[in-house]
């Protein structure tokens, strides 16, 4: 449903001839919006759905929000597809828990005739996007890799910490790790393995890494800050010191801006959870709403970074901010 509010307050101007379409335009329901995310027991999913409920459009009745939780699990995602479909949603906003098995559940919402927008991370096939909008993970990966073996040596011994597998933030922040070690060829990889984005996970499967290797790992490559943190809690709980080996993650939650500033963490790559939550609901808006002009801060139309182009684009990167000591006093101010 694609509504035309300038129409609607022309006509209802003329009250005399049409006193029955100025009730309609007066009482126009909200568009509803269904946001289908990976999990609620992640930090990052948190501060995207709290990001996402403070819009604008939301505040002032324009439109409704309603936060699904995938539970990162895929056959929950698709059921609440059914659901979406079902409840006839104006539109969905989809943070895929897999890269592949993302793609069904979309293209059923797009033969429902309810268009998709993409946030954070993407399904394989993202021609079935109406629009969709995050950040360049490859670029990620490459931030991180660098980040520790500057500080670690060229002939550094590392272990990485991978998130979910088949997630597309996990492939492609891989992606980019895999681009910097192609050219460090003395960068030795002790071990590699996934802590599912868990910093339960991570803090056992970093003591696991130590047992085996000891004092050889001169830096950890975590592919998000839950697992950075947990990396830095199994340092401690072998007895090293925190900071003492090289960490680097990527989301900027809390916790891990909290490390960077006590130096237990080397580097956070802030993922603005607020622009791609957002950013998408602008999306969506103006896929349903003629001449809607956009309202989050992101956009350069706004005094953001990101351009709008009247939202023509069918893809927009988010910039990534390394947050390091010396910026992250600035940062968690903001947070």
């Amino acid at each position: 449903m694609r509504v035309n509010r300038r129409l609607m307050l022309q006509a209802a101007g003329v009250a005399v001839a049409l006193p029955m379409l100025i009730a309609t335009a007066a009482s126009a329901a909200p568009l509803r919006i269904a946001a289908i995310v990976q999990s609620l027991n992640t930090e990052y999913n948190v501060l995207w759905a709290d990001a996402a409920k403070e819009h604008p459009a939301l505040a002032d009745g324009t439109a409704t929000l309603t936060i699904l939780d995938g539970r990162q699990d895929v056959l929950t995602q698709s059921n609440l597809f059914d659901t979406a479909i079902t409840e006839k949603y104006d539109a969905i906003i989809f943070i895929p828990v897999d890269i592949d098995a993302g793609n069904e559940p979309l293209e059923r919402a797009r033969k429902a005739g309810i268009p998709v927008f993409g946030s954070n991370t993407v399904v394989s096939k993202t021609e079935l996007y109406d629009a969709y909008i995050n950040s360049n993970d490859v670029e990620a990966g490459e931030m991180l890799a660098k980040a520790v073996i500057d500080k670690a040596g060229d002939d550094a011994k590392i272990v990485i910490l991978e998130g979910m597998i088949g997630q597309s933030a996990q492939v492609q922040r891989f992606q980019g790790i895999q681009n910097v070690l192609a050219g460090k060829p003395n960068v030795t990889v002790l071990g590699q393995n996934t802590a599912n984005w868990s910093r339960a996970e991570a803090i056992t499967l970093m003591e696991n890494f130590l047992t085996a290797n000891g004092d050889q790992i001169k830096g950890v490559l975590a592919e998000n800050d839950e697992m950075a943190v947990g990396a830095i809690e199994g340092i401690r709980n072998y007895g090293l010191a925190p900071g003492s080996v090289p960490v680097a993650g990527v989301d900027g939650i809390k916790d891990a801006l909290e490390a960077v500033k006590r130096g237990d963490q080397l580097m956070s790559i802030l993922q603005d959870a607020k622009g791609q939550s957002q950013g998408a609901i602008d999306l969506a808006l103006n896929k349903l709403i003629d001449g809607y002009k956009p309202r989050a801060a992101v956009w350069d139309a706004n005094g953001g970074s990101l351009a709008w182009n009247e939202g023509k684009e069918q893809h927009y990167y988010v910039p990534w901010l390394a947050v390091t000591s010396a910026n992250v006093d600035h940062v968690l101010s903001a947070h």
